[in-house]
């Protein structure tokens, strides 16, 4: 059973692009609170399942979402990046799925540091053993070294003002909590509340949580090294939530299919990224973003 409050985002397209009914293993690289997981579980007694996850929060509530399945499972507090060092037969797997966004319970959980919207501390991190915290960049990068991150990883116009305003409010008061933060942000940016306009905040917190997590390192190479490794016949789906990622899976598959340069390896499957439709994006409004890639072994 999906845990109640969380919504697999684009749940038929990825069972369609998975082409999930296939006998054989499923990786689920994010498993997050196993959404996409427990359908392809329910709905394919012939599928057996790998996921992992560096949230340990996530993992363990996973374990009790599973347990209806669980000889068919196996669960790894890892890394996807990892996934090629694990002992482990890929000439089984019949799919590969990664969903890049972060999961309900994390965003509605105000600890985590995930949300604007919530007070809670400048956390952000996925993965709890990491030493890396919101705040411990907002209290440590130089100027120019936040206006970069602000503007490469958060496309935000205001990123030099922004990153100056920090550290000159920062040698006063430390920004403790995520409402702190949030607060400076809207004065810089002064923010008005406007129908379709995406919070600058929202901007910024993309890019500290990429940061903290490194989100957007070695994703290419991930996909290239698992190409290598599954069988003919095997999918890759790819969902992403914002340009950047969307950008490397894109160049990714790509490259993948071949060119002067090398052979084919896959095929793709979508020519452009599906989006959920507005039906879905009405009972979710969290999967509007979601851009969906895919692509099959040759």
């Amino acid at each position: 059973m999906i845990e109640r409050g969380h919504v697999p985002v684009l749940l038929n397209e990825v069972l369609e692009h998975l082409d999930s009914a296939r006998e054989g293993t499923y990786i689920d690289g994010t498993i997050g609170l196993a959404g996409h997981a427990v359908e392809i579980l329910k709905r394919n007694p012939r599928a057996a399942l790998i996921g992992l996850d560096v949230d340990e929060l996530a993992l363990d509530r996973v374990k009790e979402t599973l347990k209806p399945y669980a000889d068919r499972v196996r669960l790894y507090q890892a890394d996807f990046r990892y996934l090629p060092d694990l002992d482990f037969d890929f000439s089984e797997v019949r799919g590969l799925l990664l969903d890049l966004g972060l999961s309900s319970f994390q965003l509605d959980s105000p600890e985590r540091g995930f949300s604007f919207n919530q007070e809670g501390p400048l956390d952000m991190r996925m993965d709890l053993r990491n030493k890396t915290t919101a705040f411990k960049i907002v209290d440590s990068y130089s100027e120019p070294k936040l206006a970069h991150l602000f503007q490469e990883y958060g496309e935000l116009r205001q990123a030099k003002r922004l990153a100056r305003e920090i550290v000159a409010r920062r040698k006063v008061r430390k920004f403790e909590t995520t409402v702190d933060l949030r607060q400076v942000i809207e004065q810089v940016c002064h923010w008005i509340p406007q129908k379709g306009k995406v919070h600058p905040a929202a901007k910024v917190f993309q890019a500290l949580r990429i940061e903290v997590n490194q989100e957007l390192r070695g994703l290419g190479e991930f996909l290239e090294t698992m190409a290598a490794r599954v069988p003919a016949g095997a999918r890759f789906v790819v969902i992403s939530f914002h340009s950047l990622e969307d950008r490397i899976v894109k160049r990714t598959f790509a490259r993948l299919g071949g060119g002067a340069e090398a052979p084919a390896l896959m095929r793709l499957l979508t020519r452009k990224p599906v989006r959920p439709t507005d039906e879905e994006i009405i009972a979710n409004s969290r999967s509007k973003p979601a851009k969906l890639r895919a692509a099959e072994k040759i």
